[in-house]
């Protein structure tokens, strides 16, 4: 309420009066100011009387008392913790409004309290309406999804996040699975109105845009606001989801596509894994809209692999597992008939994304004869990756051959260069053998009980695990052979250690390797021991820590050479039984149902070569094989399951020309055969 009127007032009076806006003023002679001025009523004069006498009282400030103003019974407002309410009630003489929350029904608060920490609420504010009218706001989000989108998004300052509309909507708008079936309409109209911004991931909030551009528009925008490169890929990934936004594709793509391949050509140097994801996101937008074209003819992922080739084994752990995907599959287009040579050098040397993929690849192409061939070679000369050995593992039923005991001697081998190189950290394959408890039952299914019993005293030296975890491996491989109890629980007897039948030449290049250990690599680290504890402090000296776990590991591998040339019996395997199969004889054995022949030719326990189809004894297939005679029939296990083969013939192998070492213990292959 204003109040115009003129007086007559003194100088010091002007500078008293209260509430007074001067307008006009003139200095007559009498030494009184006349002034023309508005009487403005101050905010305590329009205030509600019981606030008034609260705020003159002292109880109230005067701007707690502006905002109960708009707190007024019957207004909403909004509490940081209790959420939406609306004011029930005023009891200002008990000094407290009352307000209702969903949680809290008739809450009173103290009004200083209430006036500090509580938003009030327009009526055109969603939840007020949500709250009045809610069979207008069902209707509106039926007829109106994006205007309904729009009111929550001025309801909390411009911009929400989809899952703060979420939570404003379900339960009193729509069901969980009512929500999902109508958001999932409600953003493609959002993106073709042009009026909001729509983020590429679902933690960012959507906003108004203020001006309707398209979402094409702002699509190209961002791209070219990016900087980086990584910032570009994602820009370019949104718009190859949202490709069909663009009503003129060749005008708005094209230059985009130029830009692609510039910035691939330019990071393929020092950042080559860029330069494929640029490539191949230029490749899905060509394959997309036909009427964009390349402006590099040269500039193909086939080109790139060539190029990248040796890079491949850096490159491929930087992508996102579907590009690495893509590439891998890419590589027989690529590299032609050396893609399979490239494909397992990478398996040897890549993460487990990869190690899980080329099999399948090499599967899909018929290359599994070679992976096999591969993986049977690194498991017996113990140079199987980590990765490898899990990736085996978890897929062993589709290969079971090669879940013998060797596998486990592989597995103990990884771990232990894993220790040495990550010491302290648990690898995904020392977690594999751990807590995959029929993993040793399967490895020892079919196995002789010498070899579980030689696999439980190699664990039982071994310091990869505690002495719970080292029990409970022992006890897997118990509950194949129950006879071997005795050794987990220390009073084993007296057995005759069991024998291997080996050749010459394998024999002495056990010996030549224990030389080696003993004379060479065990002095070597116990020099380093010295040098590593002249340093200093034990605790922090990681020189010494690595040196002493080098030395663990060395001399458990002297442990295990000690055993085994202890119970290594050399023969040249001359004048073997050729009556039947026995070691040092050659085999050939033909397919019942593919008449397909194959040759193994079965020496000692350390002479398999899968390549020339020498296999050990201990093999599965060998020890299937010993024994029987030309035209019987037996069951091998083959890469597609157990099969049928008849013997063919038996012939003697050509013998060992090593000529034994002086002193060293021998069995004929005859003996041998009449032992197994």
């Amino acid at each position: 309420m204003r109040a115009k009127t003129r007086c007559w007032l003194s100088q010091r009076e002007i500078f008293t009066t209260r509430g007074t806006r001067q307008s006009q003023i003139a200095r007559p002679s009498h030494g009184l100011w006349r002034i023309s001025y508005e009487v403005i009523l101050s905010p305590l004069q329009k205030m509600d009387v019981e606030l008034q006498k609260l705020v003159e009282s002292g109880k109230l400030t005067s701007k707690a008392a502006e905002q109960l103003e708009k707190l007024k019974p019957g207004a909403f407002c909004l509490h940081k913790s209790w959420g939406f309410g609306r004011v029930r009630e005023w009891n200002l003489l008990l000094n407290q409004i009352v307000i209702d929350f969903a949680s809290k029904k008739s809450h009173p608060m103290q009004v200083q309290y209430a006036a500090e920490n509580l938003t009030p609420l327009p009526p055109e504010h969603f939840l007020a309406r949500k709250a009045t009218d809610l069979v207008s706001i069902k209707n509106l989000a039926r007829e109106n999804p994006a205007g309904l989108v729009r009111n929550i998004l001025e309801s909390l300052d411009g911009k929400a996040t989809a899952q703060q509309i979420n939570e404003w909507l379900v339960g009193d708008v729509f069901t969980e699975t009512e929500w999902k079936r109508w958001w999932e309409s409600t953003k493609k109209a959002l993106k073709a109105s042009g009026a909001f911004s729509i983020p590429a991931k679902k933690t960012e909030p959507i906003q108004i845009r203020g001006e309707g551009i398209s979402h094409a528009d702002e699509l190209i925008a961002a791209f070219n606001k990016a900087r980086q490169p990584k910032e570009q890929i994602a820009a370019l990934e949104q718009i190859i989801k949202s490709y069909q936004q663009f009503k003129q594709p060749e005008n708005q793509l094209q230059p985009i596509i130029v830009t692609i391949e510039n910035m691939a050509a330019r990071n393929q140097k020092m950042h080559p894994e860029l330069a494929f994801e640029l490539i191949m996101a230029r490749d899905d937008l060509l394959g997309r809209i036909p009427s964009l074209h390349t402006t590099h003819i040269g500039s193909t992922l086939s080109k790139l692999i060539l190029d990248e080739e040796k890079r491949l084994i850096s490159i491929l752990p930087k992508l996102p597992a579907a590009k690495e995907k893509r590439i891998l599959e890419a590589l027989p287009s690529a590299l032609g008939p050396r893609w399979t040579e490239r494909a397992l050098h990478l398996m040897q040397g890549s993460h487990g994304r990869a190690v899980a993929q080329i099999p399948r690849i090499l599967g899909e192409t018929g290359q599994h004869p070679e992976l096999r061939t591969m993986l049977e070679r690194s498991i017996r000369e113990h140079s199987a990756t980590g990765e490898m050995l899990t990736w085996l593992c978890s897929e062993r039923e589709h290969w079971n051959e090669l879940v013998t005991p060797d596998l486990l001697g592989a597995i103990l081998a990884a771990l232990e260069r894993e220790k040495h190189n990550a010491p302290g950290r648990a690898s995904k394959l020392h977690r594999a053998l751990v807590e995959d408890r029929p993993l040793l039952g399967d490895i020892f299914k079919n196995a002789d009980i010498a070899l579980a019993r030689d696999a439980m005293r190699r664990l039982q030296l071994s310091p990869l695990f505690d002495e719970l975890t080292k029990r409970s491996l022992l006890a897997r491989v118990v509950k194949v052979y129950p006879e071997l109890e005795s050794m987990i629980t220390g009073v084993e007897a007296q057995e005759k250690a069991a024998q291997l039948i080996v050749s010459w030449s394998s024999l002495e290049k056990r010996k030549g390797e224990y030389e080696e250990l003993v004379k060479v690599k065990i002095p070597e680290n116990s020099k380093e021991i010295a040098l590593a504890r002249s340093y200093g402090d034990l605790s922090e000296n990681f020189e010494f820590k690595a040196a002493k776990q080098m030395q663990s590991v060395l001399m458990r591998r002297k442990a295990e050479l000690d055993q085994m040339l202890h119970n290594a019996r050399g023969t040249s395997f001359e004048n073997p039984d050729a009556s039947r199969v026995s070691i040092g004889t050659i085999v050939t054995v033909r397919d019942v149902t593919t008449n397909k022949e194959e040759t193994y030719t079965i020496l000692g326990a350390w002479d398999g070569d899968p390549d020339r189809h020498i296999i050990s004894y201990q093999t599965a297939i060998g020890q299937a094989l010993l024994g029987h005679e030309i035209g019987e029939t037996i069951s091998l296990n083959t890469e597609h399951g157990a099969a049928q083969f008849t013997i063919v013939s038996i012939q003697p192998a050509p013998p060992d020309q090593t000529a034994p070492a002086p002193g060293l213990p021998s069995e004929s292959a005859v003996e041998t055969a009449m032992a197994e």
